[in-house]
């Protein structure tokens, strides 16, 4: 087993763990990661993340939005996520909700061609007219991620989003876990709007769906983490290696296993730098 006490250094070295990190035990594990949620689990995480985009809103609609197209580009740099989730949030100032609820063919005119790596204005344009066509007809966007469990409600949730003309090339944006798909940042988005954050970071919005239903977010950082850890022993990162994370997470919190993800994180991106 591990020296707790050599844990943080050996997670983020280079040379070979397998042979004696699977040997971890449960009660070793929990202590790094509520060590690292101890380091990284508060309000000044808010300001190094994706996440301060909704936060610059109070009313429900308009932090759904911020937090489903800021979600929806998280993946890359996240100074460029931040700087980019930022410029697109700021052409819809005031009000992201009064934006999407009135935006004409006009209105879209104004964004540039690239948002975010591959997301770019077409892409956009089609998030807009989708999100508008929801709100249309309910008042919050949880009401279209309904199921008997989150893959259901994501699966759902995108039907209705694709269910007007669009282009193929959007569809890539909203990933797809009848497919495999990891849904890294659709599970990040629910993350956000479904867990009661004593810290406040995450918002804690819809009730519908329960926390301990939520699938962790994963993306290179988690994995590797979660990989050096012994949590995740699947080598693709995709939906059952979100669901394989996810139950392990459960053992170390049945309540609110997803609160780690952030510790995955930090201990897989930010005691780097």
């Amino acid at each position: 087993m591990v020296e707790e006490g050599a844990l943080f250094s050996v997670v983020h070295s280079r040379a070979p763990f397998f042979f004696y990190l699977y040997s971890m035990n449960l009660t070793a594990v929990k202590k790094t990661l509520d060590s690292a949620l101890d380091d990284y689990h508060h309000s000044k995480f808010i300001d190094t993340d994706p996440i301060q985009i909704p936060h610059r809103y109070t009313l429900i609609q308009d932090i759904e939005i911020a937090a489903f197209l800021s979600a929806t580009i998280a993946w890359g740099n996240r100074i460029a996520i931040i700087n980019n989730a930022l410029r697109m949030l700021e052409l819809m100032e005031p009000s992201p909700y009064d934006y999407v609820m009135n935006s004409t063919t006009n209105s879209l005119k104004k964004f540039p061609e690239i948002i975010h790596r591959t997301f770019n204005k077409v892409d956009l344009v089609y998030f807009i007219n989708a999100l508008k066509m929801i709100y249309l007809k309910h008042d919050s966007l949880g009401e279209i991620f309904k199921g008997k469990d989150v893959h259901q409600a994501i699966s759902n949730a995108r039907n209705i989003f694709f269910a007007t003309d669009h282009p193929v090339r959007s569809l890539k944006h909203f990933s797809d876990p009848s497919k495999g798909a990891a849904c890294k940042r659709i599970n990040l988005f629910l993350r956000w709007m479904v867990r009661k954050d004593p810290k406040h970071i995450d918002f804690g919005l819809w009730s519908h769906i329960k926390m301990d239903q939520l699938i962790c977010p994963l993306d290179v950082h988690t994995g590797n983490t979660a990989r050096t850890l012994g949590l995740l022993k699947r080598k693709q990162n995709d939906w059952k290696a979100a669901e394989e994370l996810t139950l392990q997470l459960r053992l170390l919190d049945p309540i609110d296993p997803i609160k780690y993800d952030i510790a995955l994180f930090a201990l897989g991106a930010l005691r780097k730098k």
